[in-house]
């Protein structure tokens, strides 16, 4: 498939793992509205792919994942363009989420702001051991806009999602592995290998099921047990059904490794 250029990040498809990098590394990756409106567009394209299994995101340079919003374009705004600005934002960072396949953030640097919020609407993070994340808004008077007030409780806990939030506090990579909101810490140089990895490793799985497990997961954050375990169950019927469930057994009785196509 032909794969766009853009102007504020670049995209790369290799085999089954797409990679965005985030590419304004004279403002740190800051988030602005062209860089969503780009990163809107690269989401496009991974959504139209049927090759790709799997979706890292970094930043480029070692200095940063992306260091927030632009703040130099917050005193033109108006309260209505910062209405517009985060609701935009947030129903990016939304579809992102809500892609088929596992996202990555493989954060190298900081990740504060809306970068942090980004990394959260990835489905798990990889942090280099530079890494730092933050919720530094009230700092501006603001609060986070892009979800961080939402996924950083479902993913640390209310109290130190407060504790964070409140204090604006910036955490290194090991603080963030502690309390649970990466899942690895490794040196830099090894941070997008090590996504690409885990890519490749979901790569080798049947891709319904692993879409049906990503979206349950999120579902269970929503719903009350038991109806999220009757989703469960609709779901495993649904998939016991499939061509991808018939030759993983029949792979797996046969002692060979299975060729699952996602159907």
């Amino acid at each position: 498939m032909s794969i766009p250029t853009f102007e504020n990040l670049q995209l790369a498809i290799d085999g089954h793992v797409a990679t965005i990098t985030l590419s304004r590394p004279a403002a740190l990756n800051a988030l602005n509205a062209e860089l969503l409106a780009d990163l809107g567009a690269a989401i496009g394209v991974v959504e139209s792919s049927s090759a790709v299994r799997g979706l890292v995101i970094t930043g480029e340079g070692p200095k940063a994942f992306a260091a927030g919003a632009d703040i130099s374009r917050m005193p033109e705004m108006s309260e209505e363009d910062a209405r517009r600005f985060s609701a935009e934002g947030s129903a990016l960072f939304r579809r992102l989420e809500r892609l088929r396949v596992p996202v990555i953030a493989a954060v190298n640097g900081f990740a504060l702001g809306g970068g942090c919020e980004l990394a959260l609407a990835c489905d798990f993070i990889y942090a280099s051991r530079s890494a730092r994340f933050g919720q530094p808004e009230v700092n501006l008077g603001l609060i986070a806009g892009f979800g961080g007030t939402q996924r950083l409780t479902r993913r640390v806990g209310v109290a130190m999602a407060i504790e964070l939030l409140t204090t604006g506090r910036m955490i290194d990579a090991e603080e963030a592995l502690r309390i649970g909101l990466a899942n690895r810490v490794v040196d830099g140089e090894e941070l997008l290998g090590a996504a690409r990895a885990t890519v490749n490793e979901i790569a080798t799985r049947a891709p319904l099921a692993v879409a049906a497990s990503k979206r349950l997961a999120y579902r269970a954050l929503d719903v009350a047990l038991d109806e999220g375990l009757t989703e469960e169950t609709a779901a495993f019927a649904e998939g016991f059904g499939s061509a991808d469930a018939r030759e993983g057994v029949a792979a797996f009785l046969g002692k060979r490794r299975p060729d699952f196509r996602g159907c």
